[in-house]
């Protein structure tokens, strides 16, 4: 009896759905449910391992690690601190001044880390403790912090981008890695003015107090501490950007002038504390190039059965209306953001989806903002929800609490994630101005 493709797919959807069920972790699913798959349609089983070891086998995956390294050290160097005192200069002052510092800090460390996680861990060790001494709730606390990590994964130095350009590079083709980067400049700062306006508004409502003033003498070494901190990102986008370098590149020359500042200049990064730092890493590359190599395995089956060209059919099928489709898609990307990890979703989903979008005349630069915005909204909900589980552990708050408390700041981002979606300029004006120079 010949294989059939539909009794394949359904295998695939189905084995992939239960070992997500039984709580397996997602890379060795994907294993698995491709294996399952494979097992079926009568194909050695030996394709899992040469699609696996070639969706690592990529040069610009190479700055993924440093990257991750380069959002370590500067954790554990102390910079988190310097960027809060940087910020609440401009802004402290202002009712609930704490809460708009603790969202641009996020935004600042967050274009240092690229990560939401990092981000929540940093900004919030320093930002949560502080805002509940001077009157602020717990809750209110996490809820704004945990919001405003999410900025991390839309500002370079994102290593989701990375993962990105990579899924959609046999969809698309080359997709620049500098012009992700700056597609995600602006989304980052509609973000950034959505999370200051709730927190503004809820901090008037509570009658949260002011920031405590900074006295003058102080303010000039605090201005060049802050501005010293942000360097390592000038030095990603600016040698990036301009071409002066590759991600790659980019990455280890960032990791290792981290590394100095930290080391050398601040003197915080002690070798003892450095053993950790390469600890978390190692641990956190293991787990990121296993998974992208279980998602080129799954990919290629998926491929194989052409379901992206079933699922791409569909979305068309429904509707010939633009705004339809692309609502439906936000509406099944947020869903999965909850049982689905970010770089999972990202790898699984970009072979999927692109097609759809691209048929609709989206640049699939855009749609990496949007699908890399809204994965990292999934953070934030059960029952994956990592900055959620960060937030709540660092705050002290049960995850009902959190969830409640991140709420209003959730309804913003999903305003911010709409403005993305249909005003193409949002992410595209950037890219487009840079390729004038």
């Amino acid at each position: 009896m010949m294989p059939d493709n539909n009794t394949a797919i359904l295998i695939l959807c189905v084995s992939f759905t239960a070992f997500l069920i039984l709580r397996f972790p997602v890379a060795l699913t994907l294993a698995l449910s491709s294996l399952a798959t494979l097992i079926y349609l009568k194909i050695p089983v030996i394709v899992v391992a040469q699609q696996m070891i070639q969706g690592v086998n990529s040069f610009s995956l190479l700055a993924i690690p440093f990257f991750i390294l380069t959002g370590q050290i500067l954790s554990a160097g102390g910079l988190a601190r310097r960027i809060i005192d940087f910020t609440n200069v401009f802004v402290g002052r202002l009712v609930g001044g704490l809460s708009v510092v603790n969202s641009i800090a996020c935004m600042f460390f967050g274009g240092l880390s690229g990560s939401a996680v990092a981000d929540a861990s940093a900004i919030g060790s320093v930002m949560i403790p502080a805002m509940s001494k001077k009157g602020y709730s717990p809750e209110y606390a996490v809820g704004v912090t945990i919001s405003s990590s999410i900025q991390g994964v839309l500002l370079p130095p994102s290593h989701n981008m990375i993962l990105y350009a990579v899924a959609a590079s046999g969809i698309a083709g080359g997709i620049s890695i500098a012009k992700l980067f700056l597609a995600g400049m602006m989304p980052g700062l509609v973000l950034l003015i959505a999370m200051i306006i709730v927190g503004l508004i809820i901090s008037i409502k509570n009658k949260y107090p002011k920031g405590d003033p900074v006295e003058a003498r102080k303010i000039p070494m605090i201005l060049l501490h802050g501005l010293i901190s942000l360097t390592p990102v000038v030095i990603i986008l600016g040698s990036i950007i301009f071409g002066w370098a590759t991600a790659t590149e980019a990455g280890a020359l960032a990791a290792v002038y981290a590394f100095l500042l930290g080391f050398f200049f601040y003197r915080e990064l002690t070798l003892d504390r450095m053993w950790p730092v390469m600890v978390r890493t190692f641990r956190t590359i293991l787990m990121v190039f296993f998974l992208i190599g279980t998602s080129a395995a799954f990919g290629w089956i998926m491929n194989y059965l052409h379901l992206p060209d079933i699922i791409t059919e569909w979305f068309l099928s429904v509707s010939d209306q633009r705004w339809v489709i692309l609502l439906m898609i936000n509406i099944l990307l947020l869903i999965l953001g909850g049982p689905m990890d970010m770089a999972p979703m990202i790898l699984i989903l970009t072979p999927v989806l692109l097609p759809v979008v691209m048929k609709l005349g989206m640049d699939p630069v855009q749609f990496g903002i949007i699908i890399i915005f809204n994965a990292g909204m999934g953070l934030l909900t059960p029952p994956v929800g990592t900055v959620l589980f960060v937030g709540c552990a660092i705050g002290k708050i049960s995850m009902g609490a959190g969830t409640k408390a991140m709420m209003p700041f959730f309804l913003a981002m999903i305003v911010a994630l709409f403005l993305i979606t249909y005003i193409p300029a949002i992410s595209m004006w950037l890219p487009g101005l840079f390729e004038h120079f």
